[in-house]
């Protein structure tokens, strides 16, 4: 394909992330005000982001099967189609139940768009020439994880927090037909599929029992009781299913065999961590800002801009590195290095911390972010095999959601037992704090009581302060988690094979191995043959008389 062929079939496709990257992003500033007006708490607060990181994580794999059965392009506007109609049901929600269901549904389409995004672009352009069009990426993410928290702060302030669920539906429109108009991919095969059902159940049901327990344990029930015993057996039992059952069903979800492949089992290892540190960072840095320095929705997008620049210029920079050098590992490593960095110093942070430190350590996580998480995929796909491209993808993909989720649910957990305990600790200064406030105390007294997030920014200034540091310890403590997620991470990265990119597209690996035997490996596959008889080698007088015996032919 022609420059200008490959960016017409990318359009459509950009178009499609920015509408899925928008919808989520344009709703994160305005997270602490929904619960807030729906009268919810710190639980509902995680399950809002959790449900839909939770449906991402396990219908990721079932999208990318999907991708190496059926039409990848009809696939990803249903996916488009899924994403925007749960998104603009959730602006009706009027209570936290409502709303967590709703996003549910939203990350059944989101799943679909981020495993086949990667799956349909590995199809038009190779790994080696990918961090050529990474710019463009990198642009379609910027504007979508900039320009949503802004848009989404200012939407809020100005207009109110439901619109915010409706700004992607003239995008999702326009994509849908763009794409149909400028998304040309080849042709496959037709053959009989199986889908695994039983899979896809038991996948599901392992995943949600494991995140339920890590949200509700230590708040709803004790860590160690009979929930915990039914809760995380039933995760274990149904993980072991799950494993029998992809061995022995024709097609399976998540074939097993892509484990024995090294670069695909140690990018798993590694996108865990790098899941847990974008997405926990995209919740609860935004939490941080509004809860811990008073910000309104509209400063605490200004305020994450720092960590979406890092992740912006380290993903375009590396990407045309990649492309002109070939090299990818060494900016992989130093990636790895970067999250360790940026997890761990933000867990450090107070709520009076210079704003240019804080700056400084999101800065370092967004690169660490942004020289992992797609170059990642891309290993992978240069290293697997081009019929299994789908499933090797979305492989990687759901373990980043994976990770992300688990993520999100441990610190959430960590700042929702964290936070009641600072607050007993410091009740004496709450008390004094509420008793200097005359005919308001009453007020408060009824507000915090109530068990709902309150709304810091709005407090009289002797509560607020006190508040903002019981949020800001609360909150840099469940930072702290990621950080051994991140070693291990960094220590999957070095081991990872370091197999040179080819220049080659998914199309073109499935065309060359078809036709393997006749043109590309001739001597591997005449070594490959099985001798059928056995012939007499000539030597000497024997030797002559054949040399004669062939002249005379000639």
């Amino acid at each position: 394909m022609s420059r200008r062929q490959v960016l017409e079939a990318l359009s459509g496709l950009l178009l499609g992330m920015f509408v899925s990257m928008l919808a989520s992003t344009v709703v994160s500033t305005s997270l602490p005000v929904i619960i807030h007006d729906l009268n919810g708490d710190q639980t509902a607060f995680t399950w809002v982001v959790t449900a839909t990181l939770l449906t991402t994580a396990i219908s990721t794999p079932i999208w990318g099967k999907l991708a190496d059965l059926f039409n990848r392009k009809l696939l990803f506007q249903l996916a488009i189609v899924i994403f925007v109609l749960a998104t603009a049901a959730a602006g009706f929600s009027q209570d936290t139940n409502t709303l967590i269901a709703f996003r549910a549904v939203q990350g059944i389409g989101a799943g679909g768009l981020a495993a086949l995004s990667q799956v349909l672009m590995a199809d038009i352009i190779s790994p080696r020439e990918r961090g050529r069009y990474m710019g463009l990426f990198g642009a379609v993410m910027a504007v979508a994880t900039v320009g949503g928290p802004l848009l989404g702060g200012v939407i809020t302030d100005g207009f109110g927090w439901r619109w915010n669920f409706y700004v992607a539906l003239p995008f999702a429109i326009a994509a849908l037909l763009i794409i149909q108009k400028t998304l040309h991919v080849p042709a496959r095969a037709k053959r009989k599929v199986s889908i695994d059902y039983l899979g896809i159940v038991l996948l599901a049901a392992s995943v949600a029992l494991l995140l339920i327990w890590i949200s509700l344990a230590g708040s709803s029930f004790d860590w160690w009781s009979m929930q915990t015993i039914l809760m995380v057996g039933g995760a274990i039992l149904g993980t072991i299913l799950f494993v029998i059952v992809e061995m022995k069903v024709t097609e399976p979800l998540i074939p097993l065999s892509t484990f024995r492949n090294r670069t695909f089992t140690l990018a798993v290892i590694a996108s865990i961590a790098t899941g847990l540190a974008m997405f926990g960072a995209s919740v609860f840095l935004s939490q941080f800002m509004q809860s811990a320095r008073g910000a309104t929705p509209t400063e605490a997008g200004l305020m994450t801009i720092p960590m979406i620049g890092g992740l912006l210029v380290a993903s375009m920079g590396v990407g045309a590195l990649i492309t002109r050098f070939g090299r990818w590992k060494p900016y992989l490593i130093a990636g790895g290095v970067l999250l360790i960095a940026g997890t761990y110093l933000l867990s450090t942070i107070h709520y009076d911390t210079n704003f240019a430190l804080v700056s400084l350590y999101m800065f370092l996580l967004g690169a660490g972010v942004g020289m992992t998480m797609q170059n990642l995929v891309l290993v992978v796909q240069n290293a697997t095999d081009p019929a299994q491209i789908g499933v090797a993808s979305s492989g990687v993909t759901f373990f980043r959601s994976l990770g992300g989720t688990i993520g999100v649910s441990v610190m959430g957990a960590a700042v929702a037992a964290r936070i009641p305990e600072l607050v007993t600790d410091r009740k004496d200064d709450i008390g004094k704090a509420i008793a200097s406030l005359g005919d308001q105390a009453q007020k408060w007294i009824t507000t915090l009581a109530s068990g709902s997030i309150p709304k810091v920014s709005s407090m009289p200034h002797a509560l607020r302060v006190i508040f903002e540091d019981i949020y800001a310890q609360g909150i840099s403590h469940a930072f702290l988690i990621a950080v051994p997620f991140a070693i291990v991470s960094l220590i999957a990265i070095l081991f990872l094979p370091n197999k040179p990119l080819t220049r080659m597209t998914t199309s073109e690996r499935i065309q060359a191995s078809e036709a393997d035997l006749a043109t590309v490996s001739v001597p591997e596959a005449m070594e490959s043959l099985t001798a059928t008889g056995s012939i007499r080698v000539p030597s000497g007088a024997d030797a002559a008389d054949a040399d004669t015996t062939e002249t005379s032919r000639r």
